[in-house]
């Protein structure tokens, strides 16, 4: 699993970005002052920094250049400002992509999914395990003991959000946020076409699937 770490002086944006992301299975640290972000970053495996620039004390682009002292960490920048000159200043201090708030969900979690790709192997999620199944990142597999079945990618990353957080229910829209992005236009039933196709492979191919991928009636779907 991926560790943002969220540094923003109002509660209710770090709120609002942990339930973005979170659907994403990407555990959130919060915090609301940059000095303590900074300590944060230096003690704890951070994967990516959404970095708010209009905060007391410690601004964004010194919070970033700070960051850039010790670490290359993706850093994304949140302001309400929309000034080129920002765009210039906040990149010039180190930071990997800039987002003008208000922003959309899908926004969000594109360029946090390409700073990702773009960020250095060490950087990258490993392989997710959950009991005895194996979701292989690089392979988009999932192997249940000796068995083993290649996925689709739309099949990977329903997968990818389930057994990143066994037992959570997942919406239907949560699983088309995470699957299909900016097409927004998708129908929300073809989740419910994709999660039975994927039921069917298991099934082919030995998988326990009736044991494990389970239907939340009226909501979505879990893995537990």
């Amino acid at each position: 699993m991926q560790t943002a770490l969220l540094v923003d002086d109002e509660q209710r944006m770090l709120d609002l970005v942990e339930l973005f992301l979170n659907p994403q299975g990407i555990k959130c640290i919060k915090e609301t002052n940059g000095k303590n972000a900074i300590e944060i970053l230096k003690k704890e495996k951070i994967h990516f920094v959404l970095l708010d620039v209009m905060m007391p004390g410690m601004d964004g682009w010194e919070v970033c250049n700070a960051i850039r002292e010790f670490s290359n960490v993706p850093v994304i920048m949140l302001t309400a400002r929309t000034d080129k000159t920002e765009l210039v200043k906040g990149l010039n201090s180190g930071a990997d992509d800039y987002i003008t708030k208000p922003f959309d969900e899908r926004e969000l979690v594109a360029r946090v999914n390409a700073v990702l790709r773009r960020s250095p192997d060490e950087e990258r999620e490993s392989n997710i395990h959950y009991n005895d199944f194996t979701l292989d990142i690089e392979r988009y597999s999932l192997q249940y003991l000796d068995l083993k079945v290649q996925l689709t990618l739309k099949e990977f990353f329903i997968l990818k959000a389930l057994l990143s957080r066994p037992n959570k229910t997942y919406t239907r829209e949560e699983l088309l946020n995470l699957a299909w992005e900016y097409e927004s236009e998708t129908d929300i039933r073809t989740v419910d076409s994709h999660i039975r196709n994927l039921r069917d492979k298991l099934k082919k191919a030995g998988f326990p699937t009736g044991n494990f991928l389970k239907t939340a009636w009226g909501i979505g779907y879990k893995w537990s």
